[in-house]
């Protein structure tokens, strides 16, 4: 999809957002109102723009080159400037109701930040003790049919997501394709299809394996053990399409590259280390009630701990340093959900959020919204759409709870662009897996999508009348 429709369509759907009738939110707390009532001010009207302007950069990333993280930061302190302005001058608003606001977001983006950065370190030092590259090799040298290959990759993909996020997973295991399909375009062109279903479809089930997972997960409307109930409906949404694709795949066995990698000393030290850190932020978050972020950072200090002994017994290249590791964080992305999360945070301070709550919510009803949601995912990134509904904060049970954290996660899959996992693997396979590559295969990605739908709202049906608690 061309950069000037995928805008088009964003904008039309925010600004028939501000074209609906004003709705007045006189809902207030002690320190003045949740929200204002400014969707068709000059003010709502520009911040509004700004917004939309800049996610038309994130979203031409591919063609500009220019970072994603720039214009949503920019536009992020552009918004909330207007508001403080606006706010200052207001005399029934508290003087630091605008400083309120945004330290409240600031304390959501702190602990999103140290979760990611801590399991971005894990990631890096795994790969760096050649964790993966190990996987690698023995995935590409084991004499497997591309059939079996198709399968294993797209097996360990969806159990993968869950611990390492979607967009690590579809890279790791991308690789293994190009490597083992070298020649083969149509194998790599479905392979790549099957992991990026897989890797979302793995990560939809587990407060680890998407960003969208987390922040409901933090905010407290679903518990940790309380995704294991769309564990099914994923693996529906991932087989589907794959059983429809494995069919046009060859069962030709290909020849490795013959490459045997070793795994350096205190990769699986390391890997138990991780697994330990999930077990402990878990515990913490179910037991103690603390924020996520607490477990993580204990992790991050074990791992740290662990790596100052490994760094004695280390040598030359093999020289272990977490700061290194550290430094090789996704800055960029950690960077891009700062501005995400700003922004949408000051449009829903100017009650533009109040209005999905109020209009998409209660005239379409919560089901049909939610289902909506996943489409949303495959055009527009499905952070912003799920941080939007959070912070809306619509009146949902348990059941439907779990329905937008299933649709924002798997419906990313529907096109290339719908998911990071996606954009990564068309960079990883330029040429061979494009946009129009993947269309093909969308109708049998949908009738996943529908599938696991249906099978979230009949097997979860106790659910739907289950309020969740929050934090």
């Amino acid at each position: 999809m061309k950069f000037s429709t995928k805008l088009l369509t964003f904008s039309i759907i925010l600004l028939f957002s501000f074209t609906l009738p004003s709705i007045s939110f006189a809902a207030s707390n002690g320190d003045g109102p949740l929200s204002l009532d400014m969707i068709t001010s000059p003010l709502g009207i520009f911040c509004l723009l700004v917004f939309i302007l800049a996610y038309g950069f994130v979203m031409s990333e591919e063609y500009t080159h220019f970072r994603k993280s720039k214009p949503v930061i920019l536009a992020a302190t552009i918004i909330w400037a207007g508001i403080a302005l606006h706010a200052s001058g207001d005399p029934s608003l508290s003087t630091h109701w605008a400083e309120g606001k945004f330290k409240h977001l600031i304390l959501e983006f702190a602990e999103l930040f140290f979760f990611l950065f801590v399991a971005m370190t894990y990631v890096n030092a795994l790969t760096e003790r050649k964790m993966f590259d190990s996987l690698c090799s023995w995935l590409s040298n084991n004499k497997f049919s591309f059939k079996k290959i198709f399968w294993i990759t797209g097996v360990i993909a969806f159990f993968l997501s869950p611990i390492a996020d979607n967009l690590t997973t579809a890279l790791i295991l991308g690789t293994v394709v190009l490597v083992v399909g070298k020649g083969n375009k149509n194998f790599i062109t479905i392979g790549m299809i099957n992991i990026v279903v897989s890797a979302n479809a793995g990560g939809a089930f587990s407060p680890f394996g998407d960003i969208t997972t987390l922040m409901v997960w933090q905010r407290g409307f679903v518990s940790f053990f309380d995704f294991f109930n769309i564990f099914i409906p994923s693996v529906v949404n991932y087989i589907i399409p794959a059983v429809i694709m494995s069919f046009f795949i060859s069962n030709k066995i290909p020849e490795g590259d013959g490459k045997k990698v070793e795994i350096l000393p205190g990769g699986k030290i390391i890997a138990f280390l991780g697994i330990l850190t999930i077990s402990i932020t878990v515990a913490g978050h179910q037991v103690l009630h603390l924020p996520p972020v607490f477990g993580m950072m204990f992790g991050l200090g074990m791992l740290g701990t662990y790596g100052y002994f490994l760094k004695t017994k280390s040598t030359g290249k093999n020289k272990f340093d977490i700061f290194h590791l550290t430094g090789k964080a996704e800055w960029d992305t950690l960077l891009f959900f700062y501005g995400i999360l700003v922004c949408v945070g000051g449009l829903a301070a100017l009650g533009y959020l109040k209005l999905i709550s109020d209009d998409m919510y209660i005239t379409l009803g919560a089901t049909y919204a939610n289902i909506l949601v996943g489409f949303l995912s495959a055009i527009i990134d499905n952070i912003p759409i799920v941080y939007a509904v959070l912070t809306a904060h619509p009146e949902m049970d348990m059941g439907q709870w779990l329905l937008i954290t299933l649709t924002a996660g798997v419906g990313g899959s529907l096109l290339s662009i719908g998911s990071a996992a996606g954009v990564a693997l068309m960079g990883q396979a330029r040429g061979i897996y494009t946009f129009f590559s993947h269309l093909k295969w969308s109708w049998a990605i949908l009738l996943g999508y529908a599938a696991s739908v249906v099978v979230h709202l009949w097997l979860n049906a106790d659910l739907f009348d289950l309020v969740p608690l929050e934090r």
